[in-house]
């Protein structure tokens, strides 16, 4: 059996990139993606993914817009299957409960950026809500935690918005009462690591 049809829903599908983008985009059906975006949140070759583009454009569940040079892709909700492909996708994936995450902690699971990463915020948004997914304040000198934070986002299947500050920008900013770091603080946490009371004090 070959790895492209190896999970239950390639499966049913026809194959895991077609799985993905049906994920990615009926999962966020208030949303466009270009095609390098797409290829870049599921992690898929861009040959592969053009193919099941155009397989999913002709039998017309997808549809595309031309917007500023570049085409985008996104769920056609006028299609009669739509609301069963929302059913199927619509089930956000929540990091936290991981399963590696799960049986190690996100303790263990930032070890790997730990010696870069003072503080941590994961929140709750939920979808068409303005502000951010992931808080993240440490040391980016390297891009070590963008890396990451590039990491976390093929794990949930989906783009997430994250911010980056350093420690003493995002100290500044909380102490002049910025708007977008207290737009964010008031945002309900599902995950916090935050030793040295950075975010909450």
């Amino acid at each position: 059996m070959s790895k492209e049809n190896s999970s239950p829903i390639s499966k049913l599908f026809g194959s895991k990139t077609r799985a993905k983008i049906l994920n990615l985009l009926f999962d966020n059906t208030d949303k466009s993606y270009y095609i390098r975006e797409i290829t870049r949140v599921i992690d898929e070759q861009i040959n592969s993914v053009r193919r099941e583009l155009s397989n999913l454009e002709s039998i017309g569940v997808i549809k595309n817009e031309t917007f500023d040079n570049k085409v985008y892709y996104s769920a056609n909700m006028k299609h009669p299957y739509a609301h069963a492909l929302h059913e199927i996708f619509s089930k956000k994936v929540n990091l936290s409960k991981d399963k590696d995450v799960k049986e190690s902690g996100w303790e263990e699971y930032v070890k790997p950026v730990q010696k870069y990463l003072a503080a941590m915020m994961l929140t709750n948004r939920l979808p068409g809500q303005e502000g951010i997914d992931l808080l993240i304040i440490g040391d980016d000198k390297t891009k070590k935690l963008t890396h990451w934070a590039e990491l976390v986002e093929k794990k949930m299947g989906r783009p997430i918005n994250y911010v980056i500050f350093s420690i003493e920008d995002f100290l500044y900013r909380k102490s002049v009462r910025d708007r977008f770091v207290l737009d964010i603080l008031e945002m309900e946490v599902s995950e916090l690591i935050d030793p040295d009371k950075l975010i909450k004090e």
